[in-house]
């Protein structure tokens, strides 16, 4: 089939049958060989995510640290980070290789994505028995961690690293109740940087409106377009290749030829997107967004600190998250966001839904050897 011949306006169940066609026509042998059990997409994602082993010294206790860091969230699931371990010091540095110049052309996701990193990091130094002391960027294009040896501390986040996912499914509509919201809100902040939760109808609407304005421009933006289908994983063959990116299966997509996905990626009008968005916020219990009084490096990465524990929190009460961060990522929306949205002065950074869903497959991680550096 000739991907030009694939209309526009192509919807998701369509797209399920074209799958099944393809599947069951001409691409006959190509499902087959990625159902194959000797392709096991889920080795890696739970061999990455096994326990913090507690007996490892020298290299491979870094290594075992650095294994829990790189379980942290990043967008597009790029991972775009680098360690450099001197003795006690790990240095948290950007992969600009692998920086998502379409939708974060200043490098603020990254540096969050840096920060979520930063804080799994912590909270496997601190259960390992040692307290990590933080030196963010500024002058130095990296975030310094020294660790210094203290009694082990352990906890609900810490417990809740190797579970954590985004949860791009649709949520089953239920509310949560005041008491656990609360204990959800409640986590502990870092310098400069805000909650605000959004549950009530008339917010969420609000809300609603920002994510489809921006998804009618995002998806109108060819660059944007094609970072995403580059991030795509459409098949277990693409994502055991790659251990990184967006892997439809995790997602709830079916698995498909690479030019049969882009095809129905690139035929997803702005609408149809904002559509499909707005029912997944729709289904959810609400949405959390994070702000900063600053907008620098440091700020970036204090707020994917708060957020990374804040789906941890999350994780350990069994309610599922996931990003929705549109209106914080297009430019013209972001400060008409702030205004609407009551947050003063902060600067709204990320927006995320939450509510009650099934787990949907683990992502993959690259090899910790493969980000892994000694000085």
């Amino acid at each position: 089939m000739n991907p030009s011949k694939i209309p526009r306006n192509l919807t998701r169940g369509q797209f399920v049958k074209l799958s099944a066609a393809v599947a069951g026509g001409a691409a006959g042998a190509y499902a087959l060989f990625q159902l194959a059990p000797w392709m096991d997409d889920r080795a890696p994602a739970n061999r990455v995510r096994l326990p913090l082993r507690g007996d490892t010294k020298g290299n491979d206790q870094s290594r075992e640290l650095i294994r829990y860091a790189t379980l942290a969230a990043s967008g597009h699931n790029a991972q775009p980070w680098q360690f450099l371990v001197t003795g006690s010091e790990i240095q948290i540095q950007p992969d600009s290789a692998r920086r998502l110049a379409a939708v974060d052309p200043e490098d603020r996701e990254l540096w969050m994505s840096l920060g979520c990193a930063l804080e799994n990091l912590s909270l496997a130094a601190r259960h390992l028995g040692f307290e990590p002391e933080v030196t963010y960027p500024g002058a130095e294009n990296f975030i310094r961690v020294q660790l210094s040896v203290t009694k082990s501390e352990s906890g609900r986040h810490f417990d809740a690293i190797p579970l954590r996912q985004n949860t791009r499914s649709a949520y089953d509509g239920r509310k949560l109740g005041a008491s656990l919201l609360g204990e959800i809100a409640s986590i502990p902040l870092e310098n400069g940087i805000s909650l605000r939760v959004f549950d009530s109808s008339s917010d969420l609407t609000k809300v609603q409106e920002f994510v489809n304005q921006g998804n009618r421009i995002q998806f109108a933006d060819e660059a944007f377009m094609t970072e995403l289908v580059q991030w795509i994983r459409f098949d277990k063959r693409e994502a055991l290749g790659s251990l990184d990116g967006l892997y439809s299966r995790c997602s709830g997509s079916p698995q498909v030829p690479r030019w049969v996905g882009q095809a129905f990626v690139n035929g997803t009008t702005p609408g149809k997107q904002a559509d499909s968005d707005a029912a997944k916020l729709r289904s959810s219990a609400g949405a959390i967004a994070i702000a900063s009084d600053a907008d620098d490096r440091s700020a970036w990465v204090r707020t994917g600190q708060v957020y990374q524990r804040l789906a941890l929190r999350m994780t350990s009460l069994n309610v599922k998250s996931a990003f929705l961060n549109q209106p914080c990522e297009v430019p013209e929306l972001r400060g008409q966001f702030q205004a609407a949205m009551g947050f003063g002065n902060a600067l709204p950074q990320l927006l995320m839904r939450f509510g009650y869903a099934e787990a949907m497959p683990l992502s993959m991680r690259r090899p910790v050897d493969d980000v892994i550096s000694w000085a």
